[in-house]
């Protein structure tokens, strides 16, 4: 699995990353996590606000932190 979180670098985004890198760690699961600031990579994605986040090529996330619960809950769903 492949997890990009998109954003400028600002404390949300941050924020966001630290938890998917918590659920990542704890979790155990199989996957490659990282961040995107270039915003031209960005805008390919089609992302009208971040933080946003991408797994496997699809935007899960949008403009918002996600709870640890909703994260633990999507990988679960997407790893069956």
């Amino acid at each position: 699995m492949e997890i990009i979180i998109l954003g400028a670098g600002c404390t949300k985004c941050k924020n966001v990353y630290n938890i998917f890198e918590k659920v990542v760690n704890e979790t155990g699961i199989n996957a490659t996590l990282r961040k995107e600031s270039d915003i031209m990579k960005i805008m390919d994605y089609k992302v009208m606000c971040t933080p946003a986040v991408v797994v496997d090529g699809e935007v899960v996330y949008q403009g918002r932190i996600p709870s640890e619960k909703e994260i633990i809950e999507y990988i679960s769903l997407k790893n069956n």
